[in-house]
């Protein structure tokens, strides 16, 4: 079981879409789609009001593409829900919040060396936030 983190702790994934490559997106249809770190979005951003699911793949805790992926999925208007998925650690939980996330999708060896207390500890992400206070 791979967990799925938000902001209350550990979850099962409840999400029952099939994910497709950016790629290798159907013609039609509502879509649940899966972007690598270096996939062009044009494709996706022509269709994002046929999309219900969003995962970005993060192939390593210090690749912060996927940061940047997400901030211009959610600046493109994309509301749905958008999930980083790989090597996130516990420490960039508020980091993958602020970028618009809704959720992360780590494995299961990740997840028993950063069992759900230290995830939760980086739950809330707003309170830390220059650029929120700058913004309010």
């Amino acid at each position: 079981m791979m967990p799925i983190i938000r902001d209350d702790g550990f979850h099962a994934d409840d999400l029952t879409a099939t994910f497709v490559p950016s790629d290798e997106m159907p013609a039609n249809g509502p879509l649940a789609v899966d972007v690598a770190p270096d996939a062009d979005l044009a494709p996706l951003m022509d269709r994002l009001g046929d999309v219900t699911a969003i995962r970005v793949a993060f192939p390593s805790f210090a690749d912060g593409r996927g940061f940047t992926i997400a901030s211009q999925l959610r600046r493109a208007g994309y509301a749905g829900r958008l999930r980083a998925a790989g090597h996130v650690i516990a420490d960039q939980y508020a980091m993958a919040r602020r970028a618009g996330f809704d959720e992360v999708e780590i494995g299961d060896d990740l997840a028993a060396r950063q069992p759900e207390a230290q995830w939760r500890a980086r739950a809330d992400w707003r309170a830390h936030s220059y650029q929120m206070r700058l913004r309010a």
